[in-house]
């Protein structure tokens, strides 16, 4: 079982309104964010990332949570290994 995992919105792509480039415990991958774009997303806003994509915003408080929820369960380590996975091309 893997959960949603936060990530920090570093950067929205200029160039491309349905990427946004997210930090997750210091790595940085190229997330969908087209199932969030209607909640006035913006950098510096937390989000939990499943799969490559922004499922929802959620505060730094609720972010920290989960990442404990995540290590409680003893899915953080695999949660991560999901986000070192994504394959979207580089953010430009």
């Amino acid at each position: 079982m893997c959960l949603a995992i936060p990530g920090k919105v570093l950067r929205l792509s200029p160039d491309d309104p349905h990427f946004a480039l997210v930090e997750v415990s210091g790595v940085r991958r190229k997330v969908n964010v087209d199932l969030i774009r209607g909640e006035g997303l913006a950098e510096g806003d937390w989000v939990l990332i499943h799969v490559g994509f922004a499922l929802s915003k959620v505060s730094e408080a609720e972010a920290a949570a989960q990442i404990r929820l995540l290590a409680a369960l003893g899915e953080d380590q695999q949660a991560m290994e999901e986000v070192l996975g994504y394959r979207f091309e580089e953010l430009s």
